[in-house]
């Protein structure tokens, strides 16, 4: 460099006029370099994998800036669902995890992104957690580990991303007693990455309380700007639990570790009523009988807070999840459980009648009720009404349901994902 240069002491030393000119010189290569390398990504967007892609709602978070260049589903429906909403889906790979290599990934990503299996890391899920990466029995959680081999081999072949993010269930905290999440932590520091965490529940943007641990790493050369840094845990992202998990990591993974600095977004201005079709298609309106029904399970708590959004006079819609509760006795009922604050309970996958969300709409003393149609559940996820869904109704609320929230991607990725980028520059 020509600054440089000048500190060369001795008869060789340029004079000044010279060296001014050498740096003007690669002022304007650098400048240059740059302008195409903006170019590059305006056109082309930041590459970046996807695993366990879903319908791609993931790649519907980052938007535009990014470059899908290998997505890998192990399901052949939500692969249709993807290739009808990613002009056909040419990078996307249907096989299970443990079968893709590094062959199958071209290029070096500055992201890869991995939301995987939840099932075993949730309360539905009966807490199985990860594994262990050398057990040959794996839970469906248990895929991290076939997919943290693709990462450490990306590392050999000199093709580290930049940016490794993984997406999970609030249960990844807590579960095995917290070993689960320090056996990730200690991952991500034994690849040599700095890494943090932070739960974002999705009624900051959309009205759905999900909260989900989105756990970012990146790569130890990064540059990273102040203000991406916390000094310290901050609310809403850092909750109790998280620092709690924090505390139960290894002390080489807690030297590696990042509180993540996330603005809070804007008030979100839509509600749950905002989102209701009056006409829905793919779920019909119970009959009375039905309707009736659904309120007989109503212990008193709830049919106190019916008979509240009766009074309003206005519209009220409310979520309804079906609950197995005992009773003082120690008997097991089933009971309908609803909430009037317009934001709808977590969606979750269609195991079972009551893991289909139910909404309730009163208005005056009419009062109906009927399933959360698939537009509806996809609008929950922030995804668009252009989004294609499939035509039967629970493969379109198990792609909804086990995706990710679209608005909060890219929350993360405008003030998270894409600024560190830009620090490798």
């Amino acid at each position: 460099m020509a600054i440089d240069t000048l500190r060369i002491e001795g008869e060789n030393c340029p004079s000044l006029n010279s060296w001014v000119a050498e740096a003007i010189r690669e002022k304007i290569e650098r400048d240059s370099h740059y302008a195409h390398t903006k170019q590059n990504i305006e056109s082309d967007g930041y590459p970046f994998f996807e695993f366990f892609a879903g319908g791609g709602m993931a790649r519907a978070g980052l938007g535009e800036r990014w470059n899908c260049q290998f997505a890998n589903d192990n399901s052949a429906m939500k692969g249709q669902v993807y290739r009808k909403n990613w002009h056909g889906g040419p990078e996307l790979v249907i096989e299970d995890v443990n079968k893709i290599t590094t062959r199958h990934l071209s290029g070096t990503p500055d992201l890869i992104w991995a939301s995987f299996p939840c099932q075993d890391l949730s309360l539905a899920g009966n807490y199985e957690g990860i594994g262990h990466r050398s057990t040959k029995i794996q839970t469906r959680s248990g895929t991290f580990w076939p997919f943290w081999k693709l990462i450490r081999t990306l590392m050999e072949e000199n093709r580290s991303p930049k940016l490794i993010v993984l997406e999970n269930v609030y249960g990844a905290l807590t579960s095995h007693g917290g070993k689960d999440f320090a056996a990730i932590g200690s991952a991500f520091s034994g690849a040599g990455y700095r890494f943090g965490a932070l739960v974002v529940d999705a009624k900051h943007f959309v009205p759905q309380s999900r909260q989900r641990v989105f756990v970012i790493g990146v790569r130890n050369d990064a540059k990273l700007r102040i203000d991406l840094i916390a000094d310290a845990p901050a609310a809403p992202w850092h909750p109790a639990s998280l620092q709690k998990a924090y505390e139960k990591l290894s002390k080489e993974a807690q030297k590696k570790w990042i509180w993540w600095n996330l603005p809070i977004p804007p008030q979100r201005q839509t509600t749950l009523t905002d989102l209701i079709e009056d006409n829905p298609v793919g779920v019909a309106w119970h009959t009375s009988d039905e309707t009736n029904h659904l309120l007989s399970l109503m212990n008193d708590v709830n049919l106190a807070k019916v008979n509240l959004a009766k009074k309003t006079k206005r519209r009220m819609v409310g979520g309804v999840y079906r609950r197995t509760r005992s009773e003082e006795d120690g008997t097991k009922v089933q009971r309908a459980e609803v909430r009037f604050d317009d934001i709808a309970g977590c969606l979750r996958t269609p195991s079972g009648g009551s893991s289909r969300q139910t909404i309730l709409v009163i208005e005056g003393t009419k009062i109906r009720s009927r399933l959360l149609s698939p537009r509806e559940a996809a609008r929950l996820m922030g995804l668009p009404d252009t989004y294609v869904l499939p035509a039967k109704y629970n493969d379109a609320y198990h792609v909804a349901g086990d995706g990710v929230v679209v608005p909060v991607v890219r929350h993360l990725s405008n003030y998270i994902f894409e600024p560190i980028i830009e620090s490798f520059m």
